[in-house]
């Protein structure tokens, strides 16, 4: 929808920052602007906080890290979970943390637009409801915590429509049980198409994992221990490429020399290779012994698809039943978002972390833009709450020498 093209809509003006998504990243932002007493408004297209844990994730989701890097800010996560979270019991906290510190979104209000005015020196921040209501919020912040897991990426297979079985994307895949003895394409290695070929396996499906481009599989521990938290650890005391020859040999004791089952490794490190492009690593839950074992079949890029038939790069042909799109998602921000000079057309911070956060001097803020999972979200939340609280706090002392009750919106 155009921009001007928004006629009867209600206008609501917003005492303090909108905050687009109601994901961790959102919720995250909320509780901090809380704590410095700052009123918000968070607008989520869905009907429900965390949407893509909800909705968009396979039932066999655990996190890959240990718990105390996927907590938000103030309210840390029960001693009674265990060291990695199962999907469920990270829903169960996030909706206790936003029961926690009463945050309330607006939810089925989808953003059209967002464009910073220049006369004003405010944001107009354009949404809709699913009944077509339409609502124009006026702020002076705005914090884009949309992540970067909005939307689907599905890959340009040629043959793709012709091939008859079954296609999915990870979003809409729950669980093996439907592909009981079927056999199955996934395409992408990462962890969630890794962790998608172990969960077929369960249901005694014949998974087989193209991995078009080198990639880095390192265990999820190394002798009991997070391989992120040693990594983060040994990064203090020792130079990158150390630590990343230390994490390999590790990698190689314990998982064996993975490029003979078809799993050739980048020629940069993997901790290089996660700052410098932006890629997560890829922490291994049981996929390379079903891999070694030949139950999870490692093949290289797909040439074409045609009625049931997947033909590689190498010539060769597999017959699939099914195929499931582990092709990750990206940013929707492009979307909606009328701002070119600080947010790439990616759809993420041109700024680099740690100073992605705080975007210009427009009140633009992005909570959840780092690549570094919860951990940077959070850090990005406390962050952006501190400079708008302070500004904040300044202008109300000087406009309200007593004390007096806030309200969050006014509409007119």
């Amino acid at each position: 929808m155009e921009y001007n093209n928004f006629s009867s809509s209600r206008c609501i003006w917003v005492n303090g920052p909108v905050i687009v998504g109601a994901g961790p990243s959102g919720l995250a932002v909320g509780a901090c602007l809380k704590e410095q007493g700052v009123p918000f408004v968070i607008l989520e297209k869905d009907d429900c906080i965390a949407s893509f844990w909800h909705k968009l994730t396979y039932n066999s989701l655990k996190l890959h890290l240990p718990k105390k890097f996927c907590q938000l800010p103030i309210l840390p996560l029960p001693e009674s979970y265990p060291k990695y979270l199962s999907k469920t019991q990270f829903i169960e906290y996030l909706e206790c943390y936003a029961r926690h510190f009463d945050i309330n979104p607006r939810f089925n209000e989808c953003v059209l637009s967002a464009k910073y005015d220049q006369v004003c020196s405010l944001w107009r921040v354009k949404a809709v409801t699913l009944s077509g209501s339409k609502f124009e919020y006026i702020c002076r912040w705005l914090v884009v915590a949309t992540g970067e897991n909005a939307e689907r990426v599905v890959p340009d297979i040629e043959g793709l429509r012709e091939f008859g079985g079954e296609v999915l994307h990870t979003c809409d895949y729950k669980s093996g049980e439907k592909f009981h003895g079927k056999k199955v394409l996934v395409v992408g290695c990462g962890n969630s198409g890794m962790e998608i070929s172990l969960d077929l396996c369960k249901y005694d499906a014949q998974p087989s994992i193209v991995c078009r481009s080198s990639v880095h599989v390192l265990p999820r521990d190394i002798f009991g221990i997070s391989t992120l938290e040693l990594a983060i650890f040994m990064v203090q005391w020792l130079p990158l490429w150390l630590v990343n020859k230390i994490l390999l040999f590790f990698t190689w004791f314990i998982l064996g020399n993975t490029e003979k089952y078809g799993l050739e490794r980048p020629l940069v490190g993997p901790l290089q290779l996660q700052n410098t492009r932006r890629k997560h690593l890829v922490l291994d839950t049981g996929a390379i012994e079903k891999i070694r074992s030949g139950k999870i079949k490692v093949i290289p890029g797909i040439n074409k698809l045609s009625c049931g038939i997947a033909e590689l790069v190498t010539g060769e042909k597999l017959e699939i039943d099914s195929i499931i799109l582990a092709t990750g998602y990206t940013s929707n921000v492009p979307y909606w978002l009328q701002e070119t000079e600080l947010f790439s057309k990616s759809g993420f911070p041109k700024a680099k972390f740690p100073d992605s956060w705080k975007l210009g001097k427009s009140g633009l803020y992005a909570a959840g833009f780092t690549k570094k999972g919860l951990t940077g979200a959070s850090a990005d939340a406390i962050k952006i709450a501190q400079d708008i609280g302070k500004v904040f706090k300044e202008e109300t002392k000087r406009k309200r020498p007593a004390a007096a009750h806030r309200r969050c919106i006014s509409q007119f």
